[in-house]
């Protein structure tokens, strides 16, 4: 057994301090028991603990660290801008560098405003999307996370129509009634449900491949049934490209499916790791955003020149020949791999994979929507959360999130990993 004894020790110290001892709640492993990980450094394809356990790594920093941690570009890039002063309050340039490098790669972006994180960009959008529209109602689907604002903290419910029940107190039931909650991949719901109220609906945002339900991808027509519904409707398509954006292809899930948002939500990995987020689409949309517009949103460390150092860094080898060639090439030798390893045991496996991004579930499946994945058998995967742990394989503590790859991970590694889930399969059947 991996000695864990300083992890714990902090932890229990951390719990007196933080509630539940985490910063964000997934972090705290109550999906998978057992006490969470402390990490003290991260390299390439691995993380480090404190108690000098090392870890292949398929979090990524939750998506970011696609060129692998501490990449040493973007070190670079970082202390080079830090020299120069952490943040201003103020312009810099590097805000013009990394919006033509976004506005250049996504297909549907004219202009773009950066922001400090997911939650930040989703809940900018949402309210651009209202104020250009004069209407209140949100679509959203069943097992596709936008953050925390209030308005997307909805259950899902069923029927055509769903209006949303609040998921978390401390959430006004007139913010969630606005909330319209939808199966994902299920076009004929979202027909139904704008032939009922398509007057009173502003947009439609969804995550174009879900990535905090495991790993789903869309079924044929489903994106491009939507992009129709909102324009004979007159509401208003939002990609949250938080995950997917610059991971699944370098011109994210819009080039990636050929369809064009009018608006899209970016985060994760257009600051390289650092906290930022971004939000942009057409200009006439955009351009109702103050100062340009009458819409508010602001931010004092917006733009700040450390995360935009990051993201040119970033993206700049992200558009470099043959990157996502490789990145698809190691995320299929890595689903292939655990595949043939848990029919080897036996044992009943569902794989979705997209790009460098790929999740998988402990049933026969398919996994369509929200409902197909809570059908998985979460017991056998705190199991095996725990026990590739032991192997010295970092996978996500939940059965619900999605796993990434990087371009740290090379074939030693892949190979690895495999070998490790060939011996956690067979002690699961």
């Amino acid at each position: 057994m991996l000695d864990h004894s300083r992890s714990q020790e902090i932890m229990d110290r951390a719990r007196q301090l933080m509630p539940g001892g985490v910063n964000s709640p997934v972090r705290a492993f109550k999906a998978v028991g057992g006490n969470p990980l402390v990490i003290a450094s991260a390299s390439g394809a691995r993380m480090t603990d404190v108690d000098g356990n090392s870890y292949i790594d398929y979090v990524g920093t939750w998506g970011p660290a696609i060129l692998g941690h501490a990449d040493p570009d973007v070190i670079a890039a970082i202390t080079a801008a830090a020299q120069q002063g952490t943040s201003f309050g103020a312009p810099s340039v590097r805000e013009n560098e990394l919006a033509e490098l976004v506005i250049e790669l996504m297909p549907s972006l004219e202009k773009v405003r950066f922001v400090n994180s997911g939650t930040e960009a989703t809940m900018s959008a949402l309210r651009l999307a209202r104020g250009a529209t004069g209407r209140d109602d949100i679509v959203k689907f069943d097992g596709c996370y936008h953050g925390h604002a209030d308005s997307l903290l909805v259950k899902a419910g069923s029927g055509v129509e769903t209006l949303g029940l609040p998921d978390s107190p401390g959430v006004p039931a007139d913010f969630a009634k606005h909330t319209l909650t939808l199966p994902y991949n299920d076009l004929a719901a979202a027909k139904a449900l704008f032939e009922q109220k398509g007057k009173e609906i502003a947009c439609v945002i969804l995550e174009p491949v879900v990535g905090n339900m495991g790993c789903i991808p869309p079924v044929e027509g489903f994106l491009e049934g939507l992009r129709e519904l909102c324009d004979a409707h007159g509401a208003i398509l939002i990609f949250d490209e938080v995950m997917t954006g610059f991971r699944v292809a370098l011109g994210g899930a819009q080039a990636r499916f050929d369809i064009r948002p009018d608006l899209t939500c970016f985060g994760k990995v257009i600051g390289g790791g650092l906290p930022v987020g971004a939000y942009g689409g057409r200009a006439d949309l955009m351009d109702q955003m103050a100062p340009a517009g009458p819409i508010y949103q602001a931010g004092t460390l917006s733009g700040n020149p450390l995360a935009m150092a990051a993201g040119i860094a970033t993206l700049k080898k992200l558009a470099e020949p043959g990157v996502f060639e490789r990145l698809g090439k190691t995320c299929d030798r890595l689903v292939d791999g655990l595949e043939a390893a848990a029919a080897e045991a036996g044992i009943p496996i569902c794989t979705a994979r997209v790009g460098a991004m790929f999740g998988f579930y402990f049933q026969e499946g398919p996994v369509l929507n929200g409902d197909d994945a809570r059908k998985s058998d979460t017991g056998r995967f705190g199991k095996w959360h725990a026990a590739m742990l032991e192997k010295g394989v970092y996978v996500a503590p939940s059965q619900f999130e999605a796993g990434f790859v990087s371009l740290a991970h090379d074939d030693a590694t892949i190979d690895a990993t495999i070998a490790a889930a060939r011996e956690v399969m067979k002690t699961l059947a």
